[in-house]
């Protein structure tokens, strides 16, 4: 962009291009890393490409601040995150799918208040949580909205005073769907995205503790509706007899590492004036700190899904199940008032009980 609106002479642009080029090589062969003397990653590429091409490397920084620069490249990131979640998100969807398929015929009693209520099954279960999956992939996605806007330009928060600059050219080049303006909205608008992302990691990290839940209950001895898949149990130090089912009970258990992220990224800049401030800095270790945990939740649940073996043959589904669709019969039957269905239905169990 600097080229195009003439502030970089070509030889400076090629310069700076062959530079990056064979520092970026460099670093992944191992040559060179940023240390703490470096500061940062901006100052280490600066400072290294200046020692290389002398006038043009010091040319670099022209219109920007570590400010614009730092979100930039936060954003980029997050694109790249929100994709990778969304895709791990529908592919444990499908893992249950399969699972739904598999287990066809396998009738599962259905709960309310941790009580059997009415007929499920394993197809139902398991689609319930698939569907809420797609709809956690649907709002990771959402996202955008936020991380899809380019701060380049707005340098530390003020703009770019005298220089040419061209906000455009740099939004199209890096893929962004709008240049965020006014300038000062940019530090304003600093954890916002953050924090959409994790409570939407939050609300996917709630569906798989729940689905963690379910499975740790059902592989109880008191239930046995399942087995689980050895790899993803461990044994007892002192009772032989015993397998444990951590992996999913350590599921259930991140639910709570999410929410504290969550918590974390809100309240760093909630009582902060305008423009920049470095407390800004603290809201990459909840942000990456959550989006890691999601992902690594996420594999662990698509790789253990397809061991998980219902065991109809273990499965009890008490008489009062089809209490409700006995009722519904009766009204259609005889045309009595729902009320008056379920005053017979519900005399007739208790009679049964007695």
């Amino acid at each position: 962009m600097l080229r195009e609106v003439g502030l970089l002479s070509e030889e400076d642009l090629a310069a700076i291009r062959e530079g990056l080029e064979a520092l970026a090589r460099e670093h992944a062969a191992g040559e060179w890393e940023i240390s703490l003397a470096d500061e940062d990653v901006h100052t280490a590429l600066e400072s290294r490409l200046t020692e290389r091409t002398d006038e043009a490397g010091a040319r670099l920084h022209l219109g920007r601040s570590r400010n614009d620069q730092v979100l930039a490249a936060l954003r980029l990131y997050l694109r790249d995150a929100v994709a990778a979640l969304a895709a791990g998100a529908r592919e444990a969807a499908d893992a249950l799918d399969e699972l739904g398929r598999r287990e066809k015929e396998t009738a599962l009693p259905g709960y309310t208040h941790l009580q059997q209520a009415m007929p499920s099954s394993v197809p139902l279960w398991a689609g319930g949580f698939a569907a809420e999956l797609r709809d956690d992939a649907e709002g990771i996605e959402a996202c955008a909205r936020r991380i899809e806007k380019s701060p380049l330009g707005s340098a530390a928060g003020y703009g770019v005073p005298l220089l040419p600059i061209d906000r455009e050219s740099t939004r199209q080049a890096l893929g962004f769907a709008v240049t965020q303006e006014p300038v000062t909205a940019v530090q304003l608008s600093r954890g916002k995205a953050e924090a959409q992302v994790l409570f939407e990691i939050t609300l996917l990290m709630q569906d798989l503790g729940r689905l963690a839940a379910d499975l740790v209950l059902f592989a109880a001895a008191e239930f046995a509706f399942v087995s689980l898949p050895a790899a993803m149990t461990t044994g007892s130090s002192i009772m032989p007899q015993k397998r444990n089912p951590d992996v999913f009970e350590l599921v259930r258990g991140r639910t709570a590492t999410a929410q504290g992220c969550l918590a974390e990224a809100l309240a760093i800049p909630a009582k902060l004036t305008s423009g920049y401030h470095r407390d800004l800095q603290l809201l990459k270790a909840p942000l990456f700190r959550g989006i890691d945990l999601a992902q690594e939740t996420l594999a662990i649940l698509a790789a253990a899904l397809p061991g998980v073996r219902f065991q109809p043959e273990r499965i009890r589904l008490e008489p009062g199940l089809r209490a409700a669709e006995e009722a519904y019969a009766l009204v259609l039957a005889e045309g009595i008032p729902f009320r008056e269905a379920y005053r017979r239905i519900g005399k007739r169990f208790r009679i049964e009980e007695t």
